[in-house]
């Protein structure tokens, strides 16, 4: 019996070592110059499918430390993608708006395009490709 147990935990560790898994690129995204160190920061990674309809393929909270929020996305494969960036003061988990329709929380998307209006993902695409990305957000 210990020699058919032995038998195959060896073929399986031979099996699981010879598996190739597919390593991912790293993702920093550095945010500076933030106004207050209320609340945190919610920093979603998202892919066209989940940009502004969910959280993203990943997300990330991080409190505010000297005015700075430095976060990283890690083993993240090759494609395109967006990050967005909001400064969650109230900790209610979502973007506080003036009667306006005018955003009352700082928030900030990949690339830092100029806006006159709510994001694309076109707006903050940018690629992952075979090393490691860092990206500035800048609210």
């Amino acid at each position: 019996m210990k020699t058919l147990s032995f038998c195959i935990a060896l073929i399986i560790s031979t099996a699981l070592s010879f598996a190739q898994t597919e390593k991912g690129q790293d993702i920093t995204v550095t945010i500076e110059n933030i106004s207050n160190s209320r609340g945190h920061v919610i920093i979603g990674l998202h892919t066209t499918d989940s940009f502004m309809k969910s959280d993203g393929i990943q997300k990330a909270e991080s409190k505010v430390k000297d005015g700075k929020v430095v976060v990283t996305f890690k083993n993240v494969t090759p494609g395109h993608y967006a990050l967005l960036a909001l400064h969650d003061e109230n900790d209610n988990k979502r973007m506080d708006f003036e009667p306006n329709g005018m955003p009352l929380e700082s928030y900030g998307i990949s690339n830092n395009p100029m806006l006159m209006g709510p994001p694309s993902f076109t707006d903050g695409k940018f690629e992952v490709a075979d090393k490691n990305v860092d990206v500035t957000i800048k609210f």
